[in-house]
């Protein structure tokens, strides 16, 4: 029996998930879930993740919530290449790169997603969103110094990869709605030539965000 995928399109968080499962050529099936129409509030839904939010996987009858618990559940379950690869050392830098992604890029894009995605224009608080752009540049400048490879934490694609690209598509995608973000063109040459090679593996075509294309 395939591994059932609770998505949503658009979030980073569950696209790191689907990206694992093609990685790891996982058999799935993918249930498409509505924010607008409150699928995630539904008692079916909660009953698997009482916190109403995606990514969430069912695995023979085993429930699970929370992206980073989910990529490392797979990594560990399922064959196919490794997502934390190599030895305790080599696996602990993918580990911190993700917290990176996590703790430092993702919460301060969130105060951007918050304010541009999230409130109506005649709502958008220019000081947040001032700060909020700040941030993420300065985010930007630490990662094109730490990238010194072709992927983020060794040599072949790893759970780091498959954690910073969605973060920087939802980042990218939010130029849709507010053009003068101008992220796009603060991307350092390090950053821009690895986000083209991710770019490039059939598995970011495959689960690009439905509503994006």
């Amino acid at each position: 029996m395939p591994l059932t995928f609770y998505y949503g399109s658009g979030s980073p968080y569950a696209w790191r998930v689907w990206l694992a499962l093609e990685h790891k050529a996982i058999a799935y099936e993918l249930h498409a879930m509505s924010f607008s129409a409150g699928d995630l509030r539904k008692p079916d839904f909660l009953a698997l993740n009482p916190r109403g939010k995606v990514p969430t996987i069912v695995d023979q009858g085993f429930a699970l919530y929370e992206s980073v618990a989910i990529v490392e559940y797979l990594d560990e379950n399922y064959g196919g290449p490794k997502l934390f690869p190599g030895d305790a050392r080599e696996r602990a830098q993918v580990r911190r790169r993700v917290q990176e992604a996590d703790q430092y890029y993702a919460l301060t894009m969130e105060k951007l997603v918050d304010e541009v995605l999230f409130k109506p224009q005649e709502q958008w608080d220019a000081d947040n969103i001032t700060a909020a752009r700040q941030g993420l540049v300065q985010e930007l400048e630490v990662w094109e110094r730490l990238i010194a490879g072709e992927w983020l934490a060794g040599a072949s694609v790893s759970a780091a990869d498959l954690t910073l690209y969605p973060l920087l598509g939802l980042t990218l995608r939010m130029e849709k709605k507010k053009p003068d973000l101008a992220l796009r063109g603060v991307i350092g040459p390090k950053i821009a030539a690895w986000m083209q090679r991710f770019e490039a593996l059939p598995i970011c075509k495959k689960t690009w965000p439905p509503h994006w294309k």
